[in-house]
Order: C-alpha cells, then structure tokens, then sequence
C-alpha cells in the first residue's frame, strides 16, 4: 500500500510539473501574439498623431496661402488617416488571435485529470 502511495504521489508530482510546462509554453506564445497586437496599436496611436500634425498644417495652408497648398495638406492627412486604420485594424486582429489570456488547453487537461483522479479514488 506505501508503494502504491508513493508512486501516486510521484505520478501527481509529474504531472503537475507537466501541466505547468504547458501552461508555460501556452501562454508564451500568447505573450508574442499581444506584443505584436500591442505594437501594431502604437504604430497606429503614432500615425494617427501624425494625421493630427498634417490636419493643422492643412488648416494653416488653407487659410494662409492659395488652394493648391492645402488641398496637398489634405491629401497628406488622408493617405495618414489611411494607414492609421489599416494599422489599427491589422492589430486587432492580432490581439483577437491570441484569444484570451488563459492557458485554456492546460485548465481542460487538469480538469480532465481531476475528473481521472477522482474516478480511481472511487474505485
């Protein structure tokens, strides 16, 4: 009976060292998906700052000097405000690849194993 206790207690011991490999190595991978959502959303944040700056210098243009001058002011601000939304776009989809922040596959697999304990204790 001790030997059966403490092959148990060993068998526990490796897998529980198992489930924290895998939730280690699961929540890595969505640390690189949220570093990459994360700059994405800075290059947005620092495009769309841009796009204020050339929003101002179009107003200036506009009201100091001839037509030509600010309609290029403008045309400036909407290619910005384009790549500020392609941006902004391409780091949502990357914060939503990465799902949420919970080593998922490792709580199913210590549920599972819970549920596998349980039913060989009551045996």
């Amino acid at each position: 009976m001790g030997e059966l206790v403490k092959r148990a207690s060993q068998q526990l011991t490796e897998l529980v060292r198992d489930e924290l490999r895998l939730a280690q190595a699961e929540m890595k991978e969505k640390g690189r998906c949220y570093g990459k959502g994360g700059g994405l959303f800075g290059g947005a944040g620092l495009a769309g700052f841009l796009m204020a700056q050339a929003l101002v210098a179009t107003v200036i243009a506009a009201l100091a000097v001839a037509l030509p001058v600010w309609a290029a002011g403008l045309i400036v601000t909407a290619a910005l405000g384009l790549v500020a939304a392609v941006l902004a776009v391409s780091g949502k989809k990357q914060v939503d690849r990465a799902g949420p922040a919970l080593p998922e596959r490792t709580v199913e697999n210590v549920k599972a194993d819970v549920a596998e304990i349980k039913e060989r204790a009551h045996r």
